[in-house]
């Protein structure tokens, strides 16, 4: 892909700080039996801030539906055309959330990146540790020199009305 150098690493696993022991790494179709709970369980929420623009997740949405939304993720990833990181617990038995690095679809960015909580994280220590760690990591460990944070540096819906690239 021409929007991250031929050479360029993506990380693996990445501790967030002041996170409790969270970290995030790269999302794979092993993580469905906690991540179609972990979406289903904060949907309504999720859906008010995704669904305008990317239509997910859907109140219909199936397990089997999520699996492969999951292997397509994992297969960008691999590509590196795309990278979604799932935030899980310490332990290693629960999702919190995830972060998604995509190429820009709106001018004026050579990235966008947002992220989400659940419900119960909205507002709590984990949520704040991400907050403060994923600009930061971003600028820190990728080769991007015009990052959008959607949903944080403008609103979806100043998303949306951006122009699309080509």
């Amino acid at each position: 892909m021409s929007w991250l150098p031929r050479d360029f690493v993506h990380p693996l696993h990445v501790g967030i700080p002041d996170g409790g022991g969270h970290r995030l790494r790269p999302i794979s179709g092993a993580d469905a039996p906690l991540d179609y709970p972990t979406v289903m369980g904060s949907r309504e929420r999720l859906f008010s801030i995704f669904g305008p623009a990317w239509g997910w997740p859907s109140a219909t949405m199936s397990y089997e539906a999520n699996l492969a939304d999951l292997e397509r993720h994992a297969a960008e990833i691999e590509a590196h055309e795309s990278f979604n990181y799932t935030v899980e617990n310490a332990e290693r038995t629960a999702l919190k959330g995830c972060v998604y690095i995509d190429p820009p679809e709106k001018e004026g960015a050579d990235a966008e990146i947002s992220w989400w909580v659940v419900d119960e994280e909205v507002g709590g220590a984990l949520e704040r540790a991400l907050d403060a760690f994923v600009p930061r990591w971003i600028a820190e460990d990728w080769p991007f020199r015009r990052p959008r944070f959607i949903g944080r540096d403008l609103t979806w819906d100043e998303w949306m009305k951006l122009p699309d690239i080509g």
